[in-house]
């Protein structure tokens, strides 16, 4: 089961950190492992760096997109993809603060999903904590200077 976390990351910081995703990677994980005080601060740092989840606009999109396929289904806040009779499943969540992505089988259902979100801004950022994956879901373009 491959469990995402995903987090709309500030222009500012997806920029400067594009290429450097393991730093956010470790910081998210930290927090997780953290207590007290710390978690405190390591809290106030994420808010910083990340925005709330626009949840109307991407309930929009995904319902517009998602919603004409015949494997999906919205039940109790909840979107379910099922895919090719239960080879790749996945269920999606929106928080305020992140986006709560569970996905098993193959990646089929997971990348429908991805697929729907990147369309809305290039700023999300998916981490898996338990199985060390993380990723832009729509990479930062690198600004070129001649």
């Amino acid at each position: 089961m491959r469990n995402y976390r995903i987090y709309l990351i500030e222009d500012e910081f997806a920029q400067h950190y594009f290429g450097r995703e393991k730093l956010f990677f470790n910081l998210f994980l930290e927090y997780t492992n953290s207590s007290g005080r710390q978690k405190g601060i390591l809290q106030k740092q994420i808010e910083y760096i990340t925005k709330p989840i626009p949840t109307a606009e991407l309930r929009d999109i995904l319902e517009n997109q998602l919603m004409r396929k015949k494997d999906f289904l919205y039940k109790d806040g909840v979107y379910y993809l099922d895919k090719r009779s239960g080879k790749a499943r996945a269920a999606l969540k929106l928080d305020g603060q992140f986006i709560v992505l569970q996905a098993e089988g193959d990646f089929e259902a997971e990348t429908s999903f991805f697929e729907s979100i990147r369309k809305y801004e290039s700023g999300f950022l998916a981490i898996d904590l338990e199985n060390t994956h993380y990723g832009w879901l729509k990479p930062v373009k690198e600004r070129k200077f001649v």
